[in-house]
């Protein structure tokens, strides 16, 4: 099925790494153009080449981190001069530092993942609703998680991944009359697969037991329906389709969770 991505004007926020980069690669397969937009600018400009070799010869990549000021527009603006218009945003940079809830006490930890994972993308989307409103159409994609209906280790992270569906679901009902759909895609566990280059600045470039240790891992696992790991594949083919304008026309203010059934939402 031809889901009418081909020359689509896509960013991509925290496209360096894991699910970003996967997200990033499905949409280079649609042939569409990418704008890899991320902290680590060597990842970033990576990703970038990697698209290009993937059938996305015109992709580029941006260098910036997206909690300072106007950074959101600084991204659009790129975007809208590279190509002249944005047709899809995807909200996907995040920030995660496991904890107890209890003990994450420490208001600085608290702000960088609010500044990261929701100021971030309530910045971009802001900047990107002008232009897709001039023409009349665009997505918006929002990647929240299984932490936003509550999950151990996960409270600060959670919360703000939680803020997101709220703030997805104004959006489509805002800018609906605009032609604007927005929606969630929510992943379960992700981890980057052993070959794939993370960059200095990910959470994961700690290597993944600083994350999550082998046995975390498997318990939940053992947790979804389907019983396996969810691939940055897995991730980026449901964020395409729900970007598709000949996919999921009618489908706007909705959750998709990707997890194999870890979640139900």
């Amino acid at each position: 099925m031809d889901l009418g991505l081909g020359g689509a004007r896509v960013v991509v926020t925290g496209g360096g790494a894991n699910i970003g980069r996967g997200i990033a690669h499905c949409f280079a397969a649609e042939g569409a153009r990418v704008l890899v937009v991320d902290v680590d600018g060597e990842q970033a400009d990576s990703v970038a080449a990697e698209l290009r070799d993937l059938g996305a010869p015109d992709s580029d990549a941006v260098a910036i981190d997206l909690t300072t000021d106007g950074a959101g527009a600084a991204v659009t603006r790129r975007i809208v001069e590279r190509w002249g218009g944005i047709d899809v945003l995807v909200n996907n940079a995040g920030w995660s530092e496991p904890g107890w809830f209890a003990q994450q006490t420490d208001r600085a930890l608290w702000e960088k993942t609010i500044g990261v994972n929701l100021f971030a993308a309530i910045d971009c989307t802001q900047a990107a609703l002008g232009p897709m409103r001039e023409a009349g159409r665009g997505a918006v994609v929002f990647l929240s998680s299984d932490s936003a209906f509550g999950a151990i280790r996960q409270g600060i992270y959670g919360s703000t991944k939680a803020g997101l569906i709220s703030l997805a679901r104004t959006v489509a009902r805002e800018h609906g009359r605009h032609g604007i759909r927005s929606n969630v895609v929510a992943p379960g566990l992700v981890v980057p697969p052993d070959d794939a280059p993370v960059g200095a600045s990910s959470v994961w470039a700690r290597g993944k037991d600083a994350m999550f240790t082998p046995e975390q891992i498997d318990s939940v696992v053992r947790t979804q329906a389907l019983r396996r790991l969810t691939t940055p594949t897995d991730v980026g083919n449901a964020v395409v389709w729900v970007s598709s304008d000949v996919a999921a026309r009618q489908v706007t203010g909705q959750v998709v969770a990707v997890g194999g059934g870890s979640s139900m939402p």
